[in-house]
């Protein structure tokens, strides 16, 4: 009886081509592992910066104007605007208070 640990026919070989093959495959997944990994590396180290720096704030205290409904928000340079349900633009400063209202005129439908 043969020894169960021992199989009765031997493993066979890759030819030489494909053993190149097979380690060329190897190298180029570690590769490509080694590159996801520096991307993800250098996207966590470096867009905090990014994010943290001009981050811009709307005044604690700012209040609209009554029956005034906002829409949207942009930010500049030293002011921002709030775009309202009544077709108008509020542009304000830093501070909240009113630097200009601008009125939009409603796009028209065919």
């Amino acid at each position: 009886m043969s020894d169960p640990t021992t199989p009765d026919t031997p493993e066979p070989t890759l030819p030489p081509s494909l053993r190149l093959l097979k380690w060329l495959v190897v190298v180029l997944t570690l590769t490509m592992i080694g590159g996801v990994i520096t991307v993800v590396a250098l996207l966590v180290t470096r867009m905090p910066e990014s994010f943290s720096a001009g981050v811009p704030v709307v005044p604690e205290g700012l209040t609209l104007p009554a029956g005034v409904t906002a829409t949207a928000v942009t930010f500049g340079d030293g002011w921002f605007a709030v775009v309202t349900t009544d077709n108008r633009i509020l542009i304000l400063d830093q501070g909240g208070a009113l630097r200009q209202d601008i009125a939009i005129q409603p796009f028209e439908t065919p």
